[in-house]
């Protein structure tokens, strides 16, 4: 019996123009508790050579979150793990409700894809004048992924516009992640948000609570994750 000939599945992440391209960054999300010497874990994370932010937990006054980038997601389990099992990370407890994976895509009209996947979210996480930041899962309902493509556009560029004005006032700067499959708790996206003070970040949440996308069609968001940065790579 001949199977039949089935379509090779498009991997690509595609830009305005017919941009291509089959490179993308994984952002792996991590926080600690129980860290005495922050400063000894950000030279430790120096010395290993990670593209990487620590941050300090300002809501727990032993913990630390790190956020660490790369092209080939093996550089977590050959790189970063052996660190992680090292001091004085050792002596930390890990936090696993807020352990997040996500890589960067591309919604197919981006007009340097190039600069979507790759450069502006190593940009918006290793800026320094941006120490402080929010990280937090979300799902969406079944009920958005059932909308007609024009729907969905139509809801997403609420949220755009929201993003581009408070980027655009200097206020804060995101970093969005597809995790589908990548989480524990079966999330489709990880969000990351930054900028130089702490309030804009919260009020940018607050704002999109109003959106239709977040009032409807949303049906987990959080932990959250909120810190300042002791160390960031490149620094």
């Amino acid at each position: 019996m001949n199977r039949p000939t089935l379509d090779r599945p498009d991997l690509a992440e595609h830009g305005a123009r017919g941009q291509t391209s089959d490179r993308r960054l994984f952002v792996q999300f991590l926080a600690f508790g129980r860290c005495t010497d922050p400063n000894a874990a950000a030279a430790r994370l120096q010395h290993a050579g990670l593209e990487a932010a620590l941050y300090l937990d300002v809501n727990d006054p032993a913990g630390v979150g790190l956020a660490v980038l790369a092209e080939d997601p093996a550089t977590f389990t050959d790189r970063l793990r052996p660190v992680l099992l090292e001091p004085p990370f050792d002596a930390m407890a890990l936090k696993h409700h807020f352990t997040m994976l996500g890589r960067t895509y591309s919604l197919g009209y981006e007009p340097d894809l190039r600069d979507t996947l790759l450069e502006r979210p190593r940009r918006h996480i290793l800026q320094p004048d941006w120490p402080w930041v929010i990280w937090y899962p979300l799902r969406r309902s079944g009920a958005f992924e059932r909308l007609t493509p024009e729907e969905q556009k139509a809801i997403l560029k609420e949220h755009g516009v929201i993003g581009m004005a408070y980027g655009q006032a200097g206020f804060a700067y995101d970093v969005r992640l597809a995790a589908h499959g990548l989480t524990r708790d079966d999330n489709d996206f990880v969000i990351g948000l930054t900028g130089p003070e702490l309030f804009p970040l919260s009020a940018i949440v607050q704002r999109m609570r109003s959106t239709q996308q977040t009032s409807q069609y949303l049906e987990k968001l959080g932990p959250f994750f909120v810190g300042k940065a002791i160390w960031k790579s490149g620094e």
